[in-house]
């Protein structure tokens, strides 16, 4: 998969970091904090499958802070709560989200960029953290999970190689799943899949982040897969 981007190379302090961030931004896809009350990531189907892109060059680029502005994308009525923007970073780098005002502050002059992505890598890194939980998910160190913080109303979400392969999958996931759903047609939101498990556990209520599908408005753009897309209506032009 191919992905065009913009690449910053922001300074806090002594410390230079790069970073990327999606070109075009991803209008029609929306994130809510889940650390208030319940998180609830919902796009479209080109949203959701280049987020599923960002995660996995996320997951193969220990060097890089991956950053999908999302509060200003197009507001919806759902769900209720807080809009966020989004952070991939590995926990190798160390970086600390209250540095993030200072290194967006830096996001003003990018360099265009294509990243490619390998999927058949990331599947196959992404079935080795499933294997792993399934057999010891209770019992997964701090560097089996992702880490979630919000700070700057942005969800910074730290990471390792196979826990954003995993993340990588279970978003594709929606974005192929999601128009299929009969509720889809009808422009409501459908609940694909979830990244709740990949999160720290806790003795209470734990942080849930779920992702859904929904097609942006107005729906005669969007033709379910399998469906024989509609002839458009000749125009008093046409011939």
């Amino acid at each position: 998969m191919r992905l065009r981007a913009e690449e910053f190379r922001p300074c806090a302090g002594r410390y230079a970091f790069r970073v990327v961030q999606p070109r075009p931004a991803l209008r029609h896809t929306t994130l809510v904090d889940p650390t208030r009350d319940w998180g609830y990531l919902v796009g479209d189907h080109d949203g959701l499958a280049r987020l599923a892109g960002l995660f996995s060059f996320a997951a193969y680029s220990p060097h890089t802070v991956v950053h999908v502005p999302l509060r200003q994308s197009i507001p919806r009525d759902f769900p209720q709560g807080v809009p966020v923007d989004l952070v991939l970073v590995h926990q190798t780098l160390g970086l600390r989200p209250s540095t993030w005002p200072a290194l967006r502050r830096g996001l003003t002059q990018g360099v265009p960029r294509t990243v490619r992505t390998d999927e058949r890598r990331t599947a196959r890194h992404a079935a080795d953290w499933e294997d792993l939980w399934e057999r010891r998910w209770d019992r997964l160190p701090r560097t089996g999970r992702v880490q979630p913080a919000v700070h700057a109303r942005t969800l910074f979400l730290s990471g390792a190689r196979d826990t954003f392969a995993a993340a990588s999958v279970r978003v594709g996931r929606a974005a192929g799943s999601g128009p299929l759903h009969r509720r889809a047609a009808k422009g409501y939101d459908v609940l694909c899949a979830s990244l709740t498990t990949l999160l720290p556990l806790s003795r209470g209520r734990g942080t849930e982040l779920d992702i859904g599908f929904q097609a942006y408005p107005p729906l005669a753009h969007f033709t379910p897969p399998g469906r024989s897309a509609r002839r458009r209506r000749p125009t008093a032009a046409s011939p």
